[in-house]
């Protein structure tokens, strides 16, 4: 397992195997994770694919690094650090913020005329173009702030929130990411030509149907839509049914 860094500053867990990789894949993580929350990947996914989590800026080893704040900054950043790893095949997945990461990182590689990925595996997100229904959180006060994230994704453990110095650690990329979504601003190009392979949580109360099926008119290639068992989280509870999935998509 090794980092890896680049000029901007966005880096990767890079988790290795014993066999030369046929393809990779770029996971991207959701709002307020980093990139250990796809550490078992690799032992869930085929020898030939290689997982490279993406590590944003603000957390983990890069804690004391600002986060982004937006996609404009994101998607260029990270393709740009993403650039010299597209020497093999390779596609994206992204859960939730890291759904729309994934896209438009996609399509900032096509504007510049690279390589785009062999698919893009949105997952627990809705679609771009749809507009986010909640009101804005990123600017509450503290104790406001991370009580409406709890009640909305049920996502920080109750020993997190007892412990003040691991929850001022846990504010600003949070509160960024938040900020990531809720001024994503999308703006209408051609679909990608790469197939999209959605994913949604049964019991997931945030996201809909109607909205995971709304990503069908971002590809000109082929879109389908798998659920699982599960609430907004379901890639961790429902992880060995993911893993089939996406191998089967990589196929």
């Amino acid at each position: 397992m090794t980092q890896h860094t680049s000029p901007n500053g966005v880096w990767f867990l890079r988790l290795r195997r014993q066999s030369v990789p046929r393809m990779r894949l770029f996971c991207f993580p959701y709002a307020g994770g980093g990139a250990g929350i796809y550490r078992s990947w690799p032992a869930g996914l085929p020898e030939e694919v290689e997982v490279l989590s993406v590590r944003l800026p603000g957390r983990e080893a890069r804690l004391a690094e600002a986060p982004f704040t937006n996609v404009g900054d994101l998607a260029p950043a990270a393709a740009d650090a993403i650039r010299p790893f597209l020497d093999l095949p390779f596609a994206f997945f992204g859960h939730s913020m890291g759904a729309l990461a994934a896209f438009e990182v996609a399509r900032e590689l096509r504007r510049r005329g690279g390589p785009t990925p062999a698919c893009l595996v949105v997952s627990g997100a809705r679609a771009p173009h749809r507009p986010y229904p909640d009101p804005p959180v990123r600017e509450l006060p503290d104790a406001e702030f991370l009580t409406e994230v709890r009640s909305r994704y049920d996502a920080i453990p109750a020993a997190v929130l007892a412990n003040p110095e691991l929850v001022e650690l846990l504010l600003p990329s949070l509160r960024a990411d938040f900020a990531v979504v809720e001024t994503y601003d999308y703006r209408e190009e051609a679909p990608l030509t790469c197939p999209i392979w959605c994913y949604g949580g049964l019991s997931d109360e945030r996201v809909s149907r109607e909205d995971l099926e709304a990503w069908s008119s971002h590809t000109s290639s082929a879109y389908a839509l798998q659920m699982f068992p599960g609430n907004h989280f379901f890639l961790h509870s429902a992880e060995t049914a993911v893993f089939q999935a996406i191998t089967q998509a990589l196929a």
